[in-house]
């Protein structure tokens, strides 16, 4: 359910261009040949520019609030949880504070530690995020009952969050709700029409329910790539096994708009992150 991409790779140079890259002239090193060294400079380069920025900009606590929130959105997890300490330190625990902490601790497969956070927040003005963290959680573990359960209790308050949304439905299809999963789903791809997981989710959702033209109408509208139709009809067919009668499908209209781009009553819009919104190969949402 919910929300990680992979930093691009270069490729490792054959032996050959290695060697006649280091004859040639000489300022490549071996090291720099590995995109391991390449991605560890990266990230140590930014970690290192955030914690300038963090020593220049801690005057008050929602500056500081901004750059751990720059730190996560970097995927420095581990980073952001010393300066969750310090902020706290300084200005006290807030449920801001608390939900960056828990964000941070569910990132870092700190799952127990997690889960105290996000339950902090429920009765707070952040119980949403409360909730939905813990339905990312029960995703993550495998079970997919309570995930769609703390995920309604999440939309419950935040209704029009299209990610929330596409975690929900997400969910239900993993829990074998699968008349369930239409309403959030579609929701979701109308409220975020760009969203390639709002996407895929409903076009599993198509296939699931044997709506194999809508699934393929859905899907050229939005120019998904042959790879990740695969992937999406082959996660729908593991979990179709439930899959119910046609007679209890409802209708989806897909039928394309007249620019070719989108499904007309869908305006076109968290296993693999592919589905989900909140967590690589979670699971769930």
């Amino acid at each position: 359910m919910t929300e990680h991409t992979d930093r691009p790779r270069t490729r490792l140079l054959g032996c050959v261009a290695i060697v006649a890259a280091l004859a040639a002239g000489g300022c490549t090193s071996m090291k720099d040949a590995y995109p391991a060294a390449t991605e560890a400079q990266q990230r140590q380069a930014a970690e290192e520019n955030v914690n300038t920025k963090a020593s220049a900009n801690i005057d008050t606590q929602p500056t500081y609030l901004r750059l751990v929130e720059q730190m996560q959105q970097e995927g420095l997890w581990f980073a952001s949880l010393a300066h969750i300490d310090a902020l706290e330190q300084r200005w006290g625990v807030s449920p801001e504070s608390t939900r960056a902490r828990a964000e941070a601790l569910r990132h870092a497969d700190q799952a127990a530690q997690s889960e105290v956070a996000y339950r902090r927040l429920l009765g707070t003005p952040l119980d949403a995020s409360g909730y939905r963290g813990l339905g990312l959680l029960a995703g993550a573990r495998g079970d997919y009952a309570e995930a769609v359960r703390m995920l309604k209790q999440a939309v419950q308050k935040t209704p029009t969050d299209a990610l929330l949304l596409n975690d929900l439905g997400y969910a239900s299809l993993r829990a074998g709700l699968i008349a369930d999963a239409r309403l959030p789903l579609m929701q979701a791809l109308q409220l975020k029409p760009d969203n390639p997981q709002a996407q895929a989710n409903l076009a599993m959702y198509l296939e699931m329910t044997q709506q194999h033209e809508e699934a393929r109408a859905l899907m050229d509208a939005n120019k998904i790539p042959a790879a990740t139709r695969v992937i999406i009809q082959n996660a729908a067919r593991q979990l179709g096994v439930s899959t119910p009668r046609p007679s209890e499908i409802p209708a989806t209209d897909v039928s394309l708009a007249s620019n070719g781009s989108a499904p007309l009553a869908l305006k076109a819009s968290r296993s693999s992150n592919l589905f989900s919104s909140g967590q690589p190969a979670r699971g769930t949402p």
